[in-house]
Formats: structure tokens, sequence, C-alpha cells
């Protein structure tokens, strides 16, 4: 397992395919927000910015195995 990919230390093959799928990336994004402790960031997650945080973080995933840290609170 990697230890530098986001979606809870999964590889990141298996992070890429789930980050392609709307819902489940919506969801493990805001769910990997609320494990580091940023709970307002976890919440914008799921009702805020879905779509546009989606394609940035599939993006991001692709490029480096990690998804958006737009906001530390």
């Amino acid at each position: 397992m990697a230890k530098n990919s986001d979606y809870f230390g999964l590889g990141r093959l298996v992070s890429i395919i789930l980050a392609i799928i709307p819902v489940t990336a919506w969801i493990l994004g805001a769910l990997t927000r609320f494990k580091e402790g940023k709970i307002v960031a976890g919440i914008i997650r799921l009702i805020g910015l879905g779509f546009i945080l989606w394609v940035v973080d599939i993006v991001l995933m692709i490029l480096n195995g990690r998804i958006l840290r737009l906001l530390n609170v």
C-alpha cells in the first residue's frame, strides 16, 4: 500500500478508479478530510463544490496521488 496516496492508503491505481466515480469520490473525499480532523473542509466537500472538486481531484489523483487540500480548517 502506498503511504502517499489518499483514500485511506489504498494503492494509487485503486484511488484513481475510485476518484473517477462521482459519488464515491465525493464521499471518500469528505471522509478523508474528516479523518484528518478538517470538519469544515469535509462538510464543504459534501454539500458545497462537489462537481468542481471532483474534476480537480481526478486530475490531481492522476498527477500526484493526492486530493486537493483547498481548505485546512
